[in-house]
């Protein structure tokens, strides 16, 4: 490890007021330290101003999102698909079926919900948190809702694995 690294590593340790301590020990070896050591000469190291972000309140809007799927930050504090069965198949004759969507605060404009069925987006957007699918196949799929803004994913809520479970007509 260089000693810049483990100097970087020091300074961001150390609170901001502390003053810090550059000395030889014994071996030879270069040491930086937040007191001076008895009995050994020390020289006191010079910082620069440390850099500070301002945090941003929580009516910023998200910044857009460039390559990633992923959301910047949490928006709504809950997202999820409500009522959607996990231990046993959704019956649904015709593969058609309506899903329920928990959001707080409420969806706020411009904002919109979308579905993800299977890692695709699906249907329309809208601001109602009622969603309908229709005509979805037999078997196992994967569901998830995303706030987005245009083609900016806000936030997504978590998967939710389910089975179809379809009449069989001959």
């Amino acid at each position: 490890m260089g000693r810049g690294f483990l100097f970087l590593l020091l300074v961001i340790a150390l609170p901001a007021a502390a003053q810090i301590y550059k000395y030889t020990d014994a071996n030879g070896n270069t040491v930086y330290s937040d007191h001076s050591p008895e009995g050994v000469k020390a020289q006191t190291v010079e910082l620069p101003p440390l850099n500070s972000v301002e945090p941003q309140g929580p009516s910023a809007p998200a910044a857009p999102i460039s390559d990633s799927r992923e959301p910047v930050r949490s928006a709504y504090e809950i997202l999820e698909l409500a009522g959607m069965p996990t231990e046993e198949a959704l019956r649904a004759n015709n593969g058609t079926f309506t899903v329920n969507v928990l959001i707080k605060p409420r969806l706020q404009p411009p904002h919109q919900l979308r579905l993800v069925l299977d890692d695709e987006p699906y249907g329309q957007p809208g601001n109602v948190p009622i969603l309908q699918l229709v005509n979805v196949d037999r078997g196992e799929h994967r569901l998830a809702v995303q706030v987005i803004d245009g083609e900016a994913i806000i936030q997504q809520s978590p998967v939710v694995v389910f089975t179809v479970q379809r009449v069989h007509k001959p």
